[in-house]
């Protein structure tokens, strides 16, 4: 039986050495991984760009939402003042203090050589501005109040007492106004027909002697 001898057999054992050597596999799987890493990241980095884009663009729809938003709340608030100072100018309107009914209970208060000479009627407007609400340092938040505005309304009368003897006939002249349906539901309770001024005996052309004087009433207030 022949005998083979390989001559190779040691050059052949090296190289399956080298094959199975452990620092070349992990080399090998180290640049696998490394390769799966980088494909991994190249993906995750693509992901955060689109991530950013769409990001990008909801920002942009939101900031345009909320200036309109912020369009609105403007023209809200100006359709509310408009709205506010209408119905102002509606109730101002509406409550207004007329001359008509006032020339009409004159004419029911009449009293014997007491002539009337003038009436005047004063309005005078308090405003009070709006106050915003406001937070104290404990957090507790005090509300705010709306802007009014105070109408004080005052009628004066002037007239002279031309009776025999001058003056006497001015108490009754009050009383008249007071006794009047009309004084009664105007002026209220508290307020009542002031004598605001008397003067002096004077003489009119026709050599008769009279006195002027002068009376006042004021009102109730009216907060709008």
């Amino acid at each position: 039986m022949p005998i083979r001898i390989n001559l190779l057999a040691e050059s052949q054992a090296l190289e399956e050495l080298r094959r199975r050597d452990p620092v070349k596999r992990a080399i090998w799987i180290g640049s696998t991984l490394g390769v799966v890493l980088l494909c991994w990241s190249g993906w995750l980095q693509a992901k955060a760009i689109k991530a950013k884009l769409t990001l990008s663009g909801l920002e942009t729809t939101l900031r345009a939402k909320t200036n309109d938003f912020q369009r609105v709340l403007e023209n809200k608030r100006k359709l509310e003042d408009v709205n506010q100072k209408t119905n102002a100018l509606q109730m101002l309107t509406t409550f207004r203090l007329l001359n008509a009914p006032i020339l009409n209970a004159l004419q029911h208060t009449i009293v014997d050589d007491v002539q009337l000479v003038h009436f005047r009627t004063d309005h005078a407007y308090v405003t009070v501005e709006e106050s915003k609400p406001k937070t104290n340092s404990n957090g507790r938040i005090t509300p705010g109040r709306p802007a009014t505005i105070t109408e004080k309304t005052t009628l004066t009368l002037e007239a002279r007492d031309t009776s025999p003897n001058p003056g006497d006939q001015i108490p009754k002249y009050q009383a008249a106004l007071a006794d009047c349906s009309y004084f009664q539901r105007a002026l209220g309770k508290t307020n009542v027909v002031r004598l605001k001024e008397i003067g002096n005996t004077q003489r009119d052309a026709s050599g008769k002697d009279f006195v002027q004087f002068s009376l006042e009433c004021r009102f109730p207030e009216k907060t709008r």
